[in-house]
């Protein structure tokens, strides 16, 4: 599988380094180079492109906010100076953060693991409209766009949809894996909720088709997550 990628960075010597690197690894294809952040937007805008290297600290804009002001957002790798950034980064799920002078084994393995994530996106059917689950010795039809919450209880979970909630022998973690992740996402241990469906939300809590559901612990990342989603 090819990667299709472009760098932005407002160093000339960076997007060199970046530009030798790419072209020692077979399946990355660097389509272009950016010192100028409009520029690197408008080609983000009308080419399918899988990945960004992008710097952070550039005169005109801060990477991290150009990243968020996106409207197509690839996977994205940091590449920067200042260490300092480093959590901000991958709180916008960021696959990977470099830091200069990059060395071309660790620019090697943040390749690798952005691979991984494209061929993961690429292998999800994202045109998925349906699921089957297994009621009482019966296999049921249950549309995505009608499911308002799904809730484990116990062995079991309990999918609302209309006119009745739905009780299938499941686990939540076996739902969530069959689940397109553009649609649905788990915000504690007990529940998943379909994004549509979000009326609004807060670090603690979401409401969800009018049922306020608590962001678990151990489940940080959901409110970064929604704001992701609620600015585009």
């Amino acid at each position: 599988m090819i990667i299709r990628c472009i760098a932005l960075d407002d160093e000339p010597l960076a997007l060199q380094i970046i530009t030798q690197y790419c072209n020692k690894i077979p399946f990355v294809q660097l389509e272009k180079t950016c010192t100028n952040p409009d520029e690197a937007e408008a080609y983000l805008k009308n080419n399918a492109i899988d990945l960004l290297f992008l710097d952070i600290q550039m005169p005109d804009i801060n990477g991290l906010e150009f990243y968020k002001n996106l409207t197509q957002k690839p996977a994205v790798i940091f590449t920067t100076a200042f260490k300092d950034y480093a959590i901000e980064g991958f709180n916008v799920d960021a696959i990977d953060y470099i830091l200069k002078p990059i060395d071309f084994h660790r620019f090697l393995k943040a390749i690798y693991k952005a691979r991984e994530y494209v061929e993961f996106l690429s292998s999800q059917d994202l045109s998925l409209s349906s699921i089957y689950v297994k009621v009482n010795y019966e296999m049921h039809k249950i549309y995505l766009a009608d499911i308002d919450l799904i809730e484990a209880l116990d062995d079991y979970i309990k999918i609302y949809v209309k006119p009745f909630p739905v009780l299938t022998l499941m686990t939540l973690k076996s739902m969530s894996e069959k689940l397109p992740e553009n649609l649905f996402l788990r915000i504690h241990r007990s529940y998943i909720i379909p994004l549509s469906k979000v009326e609004k939300f807060s670090k603690s809590k979401v409401q969800v088709a009018g049922k306020e559901i608590p962001i678990g612990s151990s489940f940080g990342n959901v409110y970064e997550k929604l704001l992701q989603l609620s600015s585009k």
